[in-house]
């Protein structure tokens, strides 16, 4: 793969990693990109989940040094996402690319308009609610979070809040913790089995992680307030193009 193709990849890592700290959805830049690249969309899918794993890995670090941690609730939660995650992945690496590519597009365009309608803020502030009957829902919603995340895992961060704030309306924060603590688990177990069945591309997976590190720390770092409606508009234009080729309306 050429020096210019390598860049690239940092390059979408970057963007996806600054998406994914300023409003989310990062692999739908990140993914498609491989694709483009020339890789199967199995090995794109394996590859971009290298990225993820080390980007969680550090999430979870920062929520425990902070103190938002929930070890107990964490997993419970992740038990049964980490065994849908390995079901959803070893369907996703089965899956001629043809089929693949169609169904994340579409994909693509609904976590779009989740970007955009941004869910987890119209939700009305509730009271924290964990009663016994809440995490049996709660577990049971986990699972076909993970075998989502396990088949494609874009947009996942969007799922998952929606569901916690809605079952068991805890804050934000907390929220988030559990996100990030849950996703490192249950993509562990889903990136195994893409390593398994050989489909990561270890050197682009590094060099998206670089990327994705990079692009983390820059959306952290700086106010973006003033250009969250810019971002948001370049994401759009980028993402139903990117739709339509993959969907074949149009090839370059």
């Amino acid at each position: 793969m050429s020096f210019q193709n390598i860049l690239l990849i940092l390059l979408s890592g970057v963007a996806s990693g600054f998406m994914n700290t300023v409003a989310g959805g990062g692999s739908l830049i990140s993914m498609p990109v491989l694709i483009f690249l020339g890789l199967p969309s199995a090995v794109a899918n394996g590859t971009n989940r290298v990225a993820l794993m080390v980007q969680n890995v550090v999430a979870v670090a920062n929520f425990k040094r902070k103190g938002f941690f929930d070890f107990k609730l964490g997993i419970m939660l992740a038990i049964p996402a980490v065994i849908g995650a390995i079901i959803g992945a070893n369907f996703a690496v089965n899956l001629p690319d043809r089929i693949f590519n169609n169904i994340l597009a579409v994909i693509m365009i609904i976590v779009l308009g989740l970007i955009l309608w941004q869910p987890q803020k119209k939700v009305f502030a509730q009271q924290e609610d964990l009663t016994a009957k809440r995490k049996i829902i709660a577990v049971i919603a986990f699972f076909f979070v993970g075998m989502y995340g396990g088949f494609i895992q874009a947009g996942v961060g969007f799922i998952i809040i929606a569901s916690l704030t809605l079952i068991t309306g805890m804050s934000l924060v907390k929220i988030n913790s559990l996100k990030v603590f849950i996703i490192m688990l249950y993509m562990s177990s889903s990136l195994l089995v893409f390593i398994l069945n050989g489909k990561v591309n270890w050197l682009l997976g590094f060099v998206l992680a670089a990327g994705n590190a990079l692009g983390a720390w820059l959306g952290s770092t700086f106010a973006v307030a003033k250009g969250d409606k810019w971002i948001k508009g370049v994401l759009t234009i980028g993402i139903l193009l990117m739709a339509a080729k993959l969907l074949g309306i149009f090839s370059v």
